[in-house]
């Protein structure tokens, strides 16, 4: 069942954000990592910029290069066949490019319920492996340091990558984690039976199963390796892919991870509907899901959920506690960042 929202906030849209330079136009600011530190709530926001300039008969296929920064390719629209409104297919060789260019940037926001501060502090896109942007930041606090995931996306497909930080004011990369095609990595606050642990999705490009959820640990955060499948129920809501959200939080009776279900598009053009649920793993063994949503914890109803770049899309990403209360921080229609406040209590009590 869908749990009652306290309160819903929308913190920022696409016109709060700066574009990198004058070529570009910014056409998202969504799917936020969060966390608190002592200087209060702080998100690193994905920015989805696109070319501003219109060319007759071409596409402006935008792409990070290492000794130029952003850089646009102009490509023959009769060279290219629309997926949707995130991506484009070259007729030549089948590959995907997509129509904007993603960096991260740090806003701080205080108690959480509203922005204090859009920051000039950026994470951008840095080698091969990021070309086509860094996206869809989860930031987990271990041993002292803010440590993110995002997806480093290229002409070698989607990686997950991670990163640290101890002030988001400086940042260290430490390459990627997983490689292509995995996305949707979360690390869990505290170690599981002596190793770090991760929630991830690789994506079947046969397809034998349908939608997963695994778990794998790790000795250093680097090198992961015992891999197992999440046994997460079915649904019409969650036909088309599911994955980790925020990172996971200590409960009683073990850890509490919210993630996305989407809908399978039923129209070409089409990307389906995204929804918030929440599972209930096992404190020892994160394997074992001991309870799970049987339908979607958040559904898209805001007018900023149900229209925008992409429509009819709830994407959580970050929460952070408060008094009994989640601050759960989500994308909404991959335009905006936004905030609802949940009961704690009530989201545990919603599962099967």
């Amino acid at each position: 069942m869908s749990v009652p929202r306290i309160e819903t906030r929308l913190l920022l849209g696409p016109a709060d954000l700066p574009p990198t330079d004058d070529r570009f136009e910014v056409v998202g600011a969504f799917n936020p990592g969060a966390v608190r530190t002592p200087e209060g709530v702080v998100l690193l926001v994905r920015v989805a910029e696109r070319p501003k300039e219109r060319r007759p008969g071409f596409t402006g296929l935008p792409r990070w290069d290492p000794a130029l920064g952003p850089t646009i390719d102009w490509v023959p629209e009769a060279d290219l066949d629309p997926v949707d409104a995130r991506v484009v297919r070259v007729r030549a060789d089948g590959r995907v490019r997509l129509t904007f260019l993603s960096h991260l940037r740090v806003v701080r926001c205080g108690d959480g319920r509203r922005v204090h501060e859009v920051t000039a502090e950026t994470f951008r896109p840095a080698a091969e492996a990021e070309e086509y942007g860094v996206e869809d930041p989860r930031i987990t606090p271990l041993g002292g340091r803010y440590y993110f995931t995002y997806v480093a996306v290229s002409r070698h497909g989607p990686a997950t990558a991670l990163a640290s930080t101890s002030d988001f004011r400086g940042f260290t990369r430490h390459g990627v984690i997983f490689c292509p095609e995995n996305k949707d990595v979360v690390l869990f606050p505290d170690r599981v039976g002596g190793s770090y642990a991760a929630l991830h999705r690789p994506v079947c490009g046969t397809p034998f199963t349908r939608p997963e959820i695994w778990v794998a640990r790790s000795p250093d955060l680097v090198h992961w390796g015992g891999h197992a499948p999440l046994a997460v129920a079915g649904g019409d809501w969650q036909s088309g892919r599911v994955g980790a959200g925020a990172p996971p939080v200590r409960v009683e009776g073990g850890w509490l991870e919210l993630y996305h279900g989407n809908r399978r598009p039923t129209r070409p053009g089409e990307v389906g509907a995204y929804y918030g649920a929440a599972l209930l793993l096992d404190p020892e063994d994160p394997a074992r899901v001991v309870r799970a949503s049987r339908s979607p914890v958040l559904t898209p109803e805001a007018d900023f959920e149900v229209a925008g770049f992409v429509p009819d899309v709830v994407f959580p990403t970050g929460v952070v506690r408060d008094s009994g209360s989640l601050l759960v921080y989500y994308g909404a229609a991959d335009a905006c960042t936004a905030v609802v406040e949940l009961s704690e209590g009530r989201v545990i009590e919603s599962l099967g």
